[in-house]
C-alpha cells in the first residue's frame, strides 16, 4: 500500500504541541465557567491583536460562533444576506434559524456581483434592492461573509472597507464567518486588522488551525458581549472549566502561533497549485484547491495514496493544514501534472 498523503480536511489535522502544552498548564484549579484568569485575558489580547477595542469570548464550535455573533444583529423577522454556499446556509443544518428564531438566509447566487464565492456591495443592492421596504418580504438585518470565503479566496482590505461602507449606509450588520481566516491573513500579508476590517463580528477559527476545541466570537462592539454572555449560556455552550478553551486561544496568539501555521499551510497549498496549471477553478489565496479531474484521473491519484474529497462530478478539493508535509505537498503537485 502506498504512504497516506492527507488532503481530506484541515479539520483532520491533530492538535498543535503549543496547544496541548497550553492546555496541561492550565490544568489546576481556577474559577468556573468564564471567571477563571486565562477567560479574563481574551478581551485585551484581542484588541491588542485588532488594534481596536472589542470583546472576545470563547465557544466550542464555529457553528455557535456565527450564529451567537449573528443573534445580536437579527431579529426574528429579518434576514441575512450571504452567498449561496456559505457555510451558515450549506453545513450547518438550520442552526443560524434555531439560534436566529427563525430569521431567514437571503442566499445570493454566485456570480451575482461577486466571483468564487464573494459578495460585493453591487451583487447585494441588485438582490435587496427590488424589495426593499415592501412589507410583504423579509428584510435584510445583516450581512454575512466568509474569509476565506468557500472557495479559497479572500477579501482584501479594499474589497471590506467597501462592503463596509455599504452596510452602514443600509444599517446592515456586517459579520464575518472566519473559519479560515488565519489564512487569509497570511494570504493578504499577516495583518489581523486588515483581513477583519470594517466588521461588526467575527468568527475567530482555531481549530482548523492547530486548536482542539475552541473558537472566538470577536464583537467589535464591546457592548455587545454581555447580550451573547446570556445567549451563549442559554444555547449550551457555557463551558464548566473554560479555561481549557480560553489556553488553546491564548496558545494560538501567542507568538503569533496561528499565523505561523495559516503560512505554512498556504505554502503547501502553493507548492500543489504550481502543479495543477490550467486545471484550478479558482485563485488559490488559502488553504484550500478546487482543480478539475476525471473521476478516473481522481482514482489515479487515489492510487498513489492521496486522501481527498470529489468536488461534484468533475473536481477535487484538497486542503492543506498546519502539519501537512512539505513533501507530499510537493508529490501532490507533481502527481496532478504527470496525469
Amino acid at each position: 500500500m502506498p504512504e497516506l498523503k492527507p488532503f481530506l480536511s484541515d479539520n483532520a489535522a491533530p492538535v498543535h504541541p503549543k496547544v496541548w502544552k497550553a492546555m496541561r498548564a492550565a490544568d489546576s484549579a481556577d474559577n468556573p465557567y468564564d471567571g477563571d484568569a486565562l477567560s479574563a485575558q481574551l478581551d485585551e489580547r484581542f484588541s491588542d491583536l485588532f488594534g481596536r477595542e472589542c470583546a472576545a469570548l470563547w465557544t466550542a464550535t464555529g457553528t455557535s460562533a456565527n450564529c451567537l455573533a449573528l443573534a445580536t444583529m437579527v431579529q426574528p423577522h429579518g434576514g441575512v444576506v450571504c452567498h449561496e454556499e456559505a457555510h451558515i446556509e450549506v453545513d450547518e443544518g438550520g442552526a443560524p434559524g434555531f439560534y436566529l428564531h427563525g430569521a431567514k438566509l437571503m442566499l445570493c447566487p454566485d456570480g451575482f456581483g461577486g466571483e468564487s464565492a464573494k459578495l460585493t456591495p453591487e451583487g447585494i443592492a441588485a438582490m435587496i434592492d427590488p424589495i426593499r421596504d415592501d412589507v410583504h418580504q423579509v428584510q435584510p438585518h445583516a450581512i454575512a461573509i466568509t474569509q476565506a470565503s468557500e472557495y479559497g479566496c479572500s477579501y482584501s482590505r479594499e474589497d471590506l472597507a467597501a462592503l463596509s461602507t455599504f452596510a452602514k449606509n443600509r444599517g446592515l450588520g456586517l459579520h464575518m464567518d472566519g473559519a479560515r481566516f488565519a489564512n487569509a491573513a497570511a494570504f493578504l500579508g499577516g495583518s489581523a486588522a486588515d483581513a477583519a476590517h470594517g466588521v461588526d463580528s467575527l468568527a475567530f477559527g482555531f481549530i482548523k488551525n492547530g486548536a482542539m476545541s475552541a473558537e472566538a466570537v470577536v464583537l467589535f462592539d464591546p457592548a455587545q458581549a454581555d447580550i451573547v454572555k446570556y445567549r451563549r449560556k442559554r444555547a449550551g455552550h457555557l463551558q464548566c472549566k473554560g479555561r481549557y478553551l480560553a489556553a488553546q486561544i491564548l496558545a494560538m496568539l501567542d507568538g503569533d502561533l496561528w499565523l505561523e501555521n495559516a503560512r505554512h499551510a498556504n505554502a503547501a497549498a502553493g507548492a500543489i497549485a504550481g502543479g495543477c496549471g490550467g486545471r484550478l477553478m479558482h485563485p488559490v489565496e488559502a488553504n484550500e484547491l478546487f482543480v478539475r479531474l476525471s473521476a478516473d484521473e481522481r482514482e489515479a491519484l487515489r492510487a498513489q495514496g492521496f486522501a481527498f474529497y470529489d468536488w461534484g462530478a468533475d473536481a477535487a478539493r484538497f486542503v492543506t493544514a498546519w502539519d501537512t508535509r512539505e513533501d507530499h505537498a510537493a508529490a501532490l503537485g507533481r502527481a496532478i501534472s504527470g496525469l
